[in-house]
This record gives C-alpha cells, structure tokens and sequence, in this order.
C-alpha cells in the first residue's frame, strides 16, 4: 500500500511493475484496479475477516496470498473509510419550512378570476451554514409532487430497495 501511495502516477507504476515483472501494462493497470476495488467496496460495507476470505476465497488465489490480502484489508480499511468518508458530497439537510397560500382573486381586466398559488420558504443547513429557498407552485402541481413524494417513500418500504439501503452505506 505505501508502493502503491509513492508510486501514485499510473506510468510510474506501471513502469515499475513492468520492469520487476515482466507483464503488460494493461495486465497492470486490470491488476491495480481490481485490488482498489476489492478493498474499496470490502471497506465500504464493513465486511467481517470471515466474509471477506470468502469473498476472496472465490478468486482461486494460493492461501498465503489470501493471508495477505485479508491483512492488507484488515490494516487499511479504517484509513480507507475515512477517505470515502470524505470524497463523499455534502448534501444540504432539511431545517425547516414556512408556507403561505396566496391567492388572486380578481384584476382590472378580469374581476373573476381566482388564481391560488403556495409559496414555500425551505430553509436548509449545509456544513454549519443556513441556507433558505423560496419555492412557488400552484395546488395542481404541489398535489401531483405530494403523490410522487408519497408513491417514493412506500416504495422505500419494499424488500428490494431496503437491500439496496443496507448495501449503500
């Protein structure tokens, strides 16, 4: 691993493997990716020692080089959450909302007309910062985004997407 963070060019370590190895440097480079994805992905879920030899296990390798595999994840998997940790995006939470219904009732040219519109103020926080949204819709179109909102979150409760869930984080 500590090769792999001072040789962090692709050519350079391409470059070096090629020559203590002797193989292609796509060979390589499949090689490198395979392994930062293994360790990538194992450290993401938090797979336990037992599930990650068997991950491996699958793979064919020689047991010595499943020892050594599984210390390399064992020695590394904090560090490499904390990465992931932070390349993550910083996505805005919820705060709070303020609502208002406004509605026109008539004008100089059409003394009838009723014309209703809700307005919403979202207030957001983002890394300690409050952020705020004005928002203005008709009732038509926030009713069709309430059923949209409404037909997502039942969805949530089905098996298959709880699976998806658990596996994301």
């Amino acid at each position: 691993v500590s090769l792999l963070r001072q040789l962090s060019s692709k050519k350079a370590l391409c470059a070096f493997f090629k020559g203590k190895l002797n193989i292609g440097v796509d060979t390589i480079q499949h090689g490198v990716e395979g392994l930062v994805y293994l360790l990538t992905e194992s450290s993401k879920l938090m797979i336990s020692e037992v599930d990650f030899q068997d991950s491996i296990h699958v793979l064919g390798f020689s047991d010595e080089l499943n020892k050594s595999l599984l210390q390399l994840y064992l020695d590394n998997r904090k560090e490499i959450r904390s990465i992931l940790g932070e390349l993550a995006p910083r996505l805005p939470s919820y705060h709070s909302l303020e609502w208002r219904l406004d509605v026109q009732l008539a004008s100089r040219s059409l003394r009838q007309q009723i014309k209703p519109a809700v307005t919403m103020k979202l207030h957001l926080n983002q890394n300690e910062d409050q952020t705020a949204q004005v928002l203005q819709t008709d009732p038509a179109t926030l009713l069709h985004l309430i059923q949209q909102l409404e037909q997502a979150l039942g969805e949530m409760k089905m098996n298959h997407c709880r699976r998806i869930v658990r596996n994301m984080k």
